[in-house]
């Protein structure tokens, strides 16, 4: 006896008899529902784990019920895995003891910006360990004293200082500089200690670019584009502007800026996805209206013009600079 392949559409299912069920089911090749035992629901688990304990068959693991997080550790389908989920999942069932997590993805642990699910997780790992690759893991091999690692729950990571230095390592200027910034104005770590871990590491290599990091980072940025934008204007031979500058007129204050010159009275404002929304879009340009009262300039970058037309915008910064007085040196 043949079925047509798509029998369901051409034949059609017998009265009551409810789609993928049972031997019509089986003849019409749709596969029942997946099996989801409970102990299981809402979980990152071990395949191996899984299996050998009975919970779980290796054909069921290819189900839809499933999918991968690494190779051999799995998520519940239905479940949202958060890129520190999958810090701790690496950190439970990937990762030796001499390796940790590191640089971005220990940055966003101790409350710097967040990353994907699907971004990488950043580990790093002794020589000798000769660890991975793995995917799903960007994996550093590089020296590491045991006492710059830390166990907080489920997850070992790199100490807030040995995360700075790395980021310096391994990121761009300004996106190091970012995240070092991200994790000084959450007081993770301070300015003094940072300093005094340069020292500690002079002449190591890769010691004058953490020393540059840190010099050109600031606890008052407030996000990554305006860290990303003051290091664009230092850099280009601007001084160095004060973050998160309060105008005030006689006591009275008028407004907050996010980056200013106030000897030339000349501010920069970042247009984050927050002005979107009309109130306060309203209550931004007002604050920012009385300044040009009280005879500031003011320019206005956007995200889009971070994106494709910095310099185009740093010459404008230069431009009212020099309107107001300032010679470069």
């Amino acid at each position: 006896m043949q079925f047509p392949r798509n029998c369901d559409r051409e034949v059609g299912y017998p009265q009551g008899v409810e789609r993928g069920s049972g031997f019509w089911g089986r003849v019409c090749g749709v596969s029942r529902i997946p099996r989801r035992p409970r102990q299981l629901v809402n979980r990152i688990f071990s395949a191996q784990e899984a299996v050998e304990r009975g919970v779980v068959t290796l054909g069921e693991l290819r189900s839809a019920a499933w999918r991968p997080v690494f190779r051999g550790v799995y998520a519940d389908a239905q479940m949202a895995v958060s890129h520190m989920a999958r810090c701790e999942a690496a950190t439970r069932w990937l990762l030796p003891a001499v390796a940790a997590v590191a640089g971005r993805s220990a940055a966003a642990y101790y409350g710097g910006p967040m990353l994907h699910e699907n971004d990488p997780v950043e580990v790093i790992t002794p020589p000798a360990c000769r660890f991975g690759p793995v995917r799903g893991l960007h994996v550093h091999t590089t020296e590491i004293d045991s006492a710059e690692l830390a166990t907080h729950g489920g997850l070992r990571v790199t100490s807030p200082l040995r995360t700075c230095w790395d980021l310096a390592q391994w990121c761009d200027l300004d996106e190091a500089v970012a995240l070092i910034d991200s994790l000084l104005g959450k007081g993770v770590v301070k300015q003094a200690e940072l300093e005094r871990y340069a020292l500690g590491r002079t002449g190591r290599r890769g010691g004058k670019r953490f020393v540059r990091a840190v010099g050109l980072a600031d606890p008052g940025a407030e996000s990554p584009p305006e860290s990303r934008t003051r290091v664009a204007l230092v850099l280009a031979g601007m001084p160095r502007p004060v973050t998160q500058h309060v105008v005030e007129d006689h006591g009275r204050f008028v407004a907050r800026v996010d980056l200013a010159w106030p000897e030339y009275r000349v501010a920069v404002e970042y247009d984050g996805v927050w002005h979107a929304e009309a109130r306060q879009f309203h209550r931004d340009r007002q604050r920012l209206n009385r300044l040009v009262g009280q005879d500031w300039i003011v320019l206005h970058l956007t995200a889009q013009r971070l994106r494709d037309d910095l310099d185009g915008f740093t010459a404008e910064v230069r431009a009212a600079l020099r309107t107001r007085g300032w010679r470069a040196r």
